[in-house]
């Protein structure tokens, strides 16, 4: 995927797109790096960042992911960071998460195909 434009030259229109598909839909770029593998919170920032091209802010990222907890579609288990050896809280998708991750990735789809005129 392309990295996020941040030039001050970006038009306002195109960065409220950027800001509206990225930090404030936060929960699909979550769920689908859970869908990969477990994660614990500041990895899954990290993996945002590397995997999307743009960096989540840490607090709104653990908002998300405790709003995900709350609504069943993530879970939490502890245990030992591989990278460390420490106890860590770790996220993992579930089933409910995995159907709300597909429903939103149709609704993406669905959307861009009708706005290249691509009607199915």
């Amino acid at each position: 995927m392309a990295q996020r434009s941040t030039s001050a030259r970006t038009p306002a229109p195109l960065q409220r797109l950027e800001e509206k598909l990225t930090k404030e839909n936060l929960w699909l770029y979550v769920l689908s790096i859970l869908k990969e593998r477990p994660a614990y919170p500041y990895e899954i920032g990290k993996l945002i960042e590397e995997r999307f091209g743009w960096k989540p802010a840490r607090v709104t990222a653990y908002m998300v992911m405790r709003s995900l907890k709350a609504k069943g579609y993530v879970r939490i288990s502890v245990r030992r960071g591989e990278d460390t050896g420490k106890m860590r809280n770790y996220y993992e998708i579930t089933e409910s998460g995995i159907k709300l991750l597909e429903k939103g990735l149709q609704f993406l789809e669905k959307t861009l195909e009708s706005l290249k005129g691509e009607h199915k």
